[in-house]
């Protein structure tokens, strides 16, 4: 079972490697792994996605809370959470008809053209992870030249309480 854990860490040298390490370590394998600064220069923020069963999952977060450098680790259920993947693609075109197609579909998946050229066009693509494999299944005969994907970036949603 897929499960994404959010990590609030203190933004220093190796902290990054030593959580990788711990789930290497350990046989656990990091699906996507996502990590940048938060609003506080000093806080980094990770999203990990990974498989296992709800033992593991507890079994890794005790042991990413006894990590110094880690400030806190919560587990986003699909239910609490808000999760998006981003995808950068670079098409090769040649105008006519098939780029009047490729750029329908790309509306059609909400996505953004970032730059249009003689011989390529990039597209930007942003949604849930159901979304993106979707598109990039509907896509792929269109010439893609270059791919980018980043890995998910998830968010605790508040409680609504009545």
């Amino acid at each position: 079972m897929k499960h994404i854990i959010s990590v609030l860490v203190e933004n220093e040298f190796g902290v990054l490697s030593r959580i990788a390490s711990l789930f290497s370590g350990r046989g656990f394998n990091i699906e996507s792994l996502t990590v940048a600064e938060t609003e506080d220069k000093t806080i980094s923020s990770m999203t990990i996605v990974t498989h296992g069963d709800d033992h593991i999952i507890e079994q890794i977060t005790k042991q990413l809370n006894k990590l110094i450098n880690v400030i806190k680790v919560v587990e986003l259920t699909e239910s609490v959470q808000m999760a998006r993947e981003m995808v950068l693609l670079k098409f090769a075109v040649n105008g006519g008809a098939k780029r009047l197609e490729l750029l329908r579909l790309v509306e059609v998946y909400q996505g953004r053209v970032l730059e249009l050229g003689v011989r390529s066009l990039i597209v930007e693509l942003t949604g849930e992870r159901a979304k993106i494999v979707a598109a990039l299944e509907v896509l792929a005969p269109f010439a893609i030249k270059e791919i980018s994907r980043t890995g998910m970036v998830a968010l605790a949603r508040d409680s609504i309480k009545s």
